[in-house]
């Protein structure tokens, strides 16, 4: 089952912003995030908000464009009572669940409300998911037209018994069909890799990447696979059905991927991305690690607005009655200090390759830098320039950096 939502302060219903947020607005980016809560099966090792058609409680896929459409036009108002700026928006992401079981009309409207209320930035960048067996040539081509420019495909594997344990649905022969579509369609293609499944051998990670790279995407993620609790996976591992992943194989499948993604002209700028130039990054995922503004609708979707942090009522059924009600779908929300933004910029930035400005951190702070340095954590070179960059060692020991950083 989906993972519970955080605790927080009681959330306004009319989803008023504090005067805080405007505090240098000017200099941020603003995007929006759209989820989109199905799934035709729930994959084994997915604790997201997704539910499937039996899990919906009476709700209606027909009538959640016109919820989320309602909740884009209070956004932009809530946006405009708190007298933030008019910012036109510079990056759409539409997550999942799987967005394309819906009908293409339906992504089109909603892209088009966000157009209407905000506007989009010149160049915007507009990105959906989907599985390589929820789309055909023609939605793609309609997703083009609509204004779309990047589609990141839920591949995870090449193969089949490791598709199976993850409950995946498609056929890998599929996924290059599908990038063929999406490039026809004028269209940037991202494929989306998961590693460390149990039962996955190092073969067959590196003949899912001789796949991935076969359709010379524009853009590669590759997530190490967390075993959730809760989830159908962490079941069958406590019961001994399956194995506990490896973190040592796991290591090895991030050095094998980052020196195969790298021989094939694709650079990391993001622990778990990587990309065909700087402008093929997906820069709606930097916009969460630099810290921009986002206004997310959905049940369950996150949004952030100058430190303000709120996250919507989980089921889709208790989101369409704060929709119909007229009242924000935001459960609860944080503030967060001046202090808790700094760590969490450092926690953050040390995961790109633009790296931390050593100026964010503290004097005690810097002093570790030597000793990262001689660990090999840190690129020595960027940190004499002033930045705090990590190595391959470092991103494997991404927490490692934090803690030592922060001192905790």
């Amino acid at each position: 089952m989906p993972s519970a939502l955080p605790e927080g302060d009681a959330a306004p219903l009319d989803g008023a912003l504090p005067a805080s947020v405007r505090e240098g607005a000017e200099a941020r980016n603003f995007g929006v995030y759209v989820h989109v809560p199905y799934c035709r099966v729930r994959c084994g090792y997915c604790d997201f908000n997704t539910y499937t058609a039996s899990e919906l409680g009476g709700t209606r896929r027909d009538e959640y464009a016109d919820q989320v459409e309602w909740e884009l036009t209070f956004g932009a108002g809530v946006m405009r009572a708190a007298g933030l700026p008019e910012r036109p928006v510079s990056t759409v992401f539409f997550g999942g669940g799987t967005p394309t079981l819906l009908p293409a009309s339906d992504l089109t409207a909603m892209l088009a409300r966000i157009r209407t209320e905000w506007g989009l930035a010149p160049g915007a960048e507009v990105t959906t998911e989907a599985n390589p067996d929820s789309v055909d040539e023609a939605y793609l081509r309609e997703l083009a037209a609509a204004g779309f420019t990047r589609v990141s495909f839920g591949m995870q594997s090449a193969v089949p018994h490791v598709l199976r344990t993850l409950d995946r649905t498609h056929e890998p022969e599929r996924v290059p069909q599908v990038v063929a579509w999406a490039r026809a369609a004028g269209l940037q293609v991202s494929v989306d890799l998961i590693y460390g499944t149990p039962g996955e051998s190092l073969a067959d990670w590196e003949r899912s990447i001789d796949a991935a790279l076969a359709c010379e995407p524009d853009h590669i993620s590759a997530y190490a696979l967390i075993i959730e609790a809760g989830t159908k996976l962490a079941a069958q591992i406590k019961r001994g059905e399956v194995a506990e992943p490896d973190e040592d194989l796991h290591a090895e499948m991030y050095e094998l991927a980052d020196a195969r993604f790298t021989a094939a002209g694709l650079g990391w700028y993001e622990i778990s991305n990587w990309s065909r130039s700087p402008e093929t990054r997906s820069r709606h995922n930097l916009s969460y690690w630099t810290g921009e503004d986002w206004w997310a609708a959905g049940p369950g979707a996150h949004s952030h607005i100058g430190g303000v942090r709120w996250w919507n009522v989980k089921h889709p059924g208790a989101y369409a009655s704060r929709v119909n009600a007229g009242e924000s779908p935001a459960q609860a929300r944080e503030t967060l200090t001046a202090e808790a933004r700094r760590e969490e910029r450092v926690l953050l930035e040390t995961r790109i390759a633009d790296g931390l400005p050593a100026s964010v951190l503290g004097a005690e702070e810097r002093r570790v830098i030597p000793q990262l340095i001689a660990d090999g954590l840190i690129d020595g070179r960027a940190a004499i320039g002033g930045t705090v960059v990590p190595t391959l060692r470092g991103r494997l020991l991404a927490d490692t950096v934090v803690h030592q950083l922060l001192g905790s």
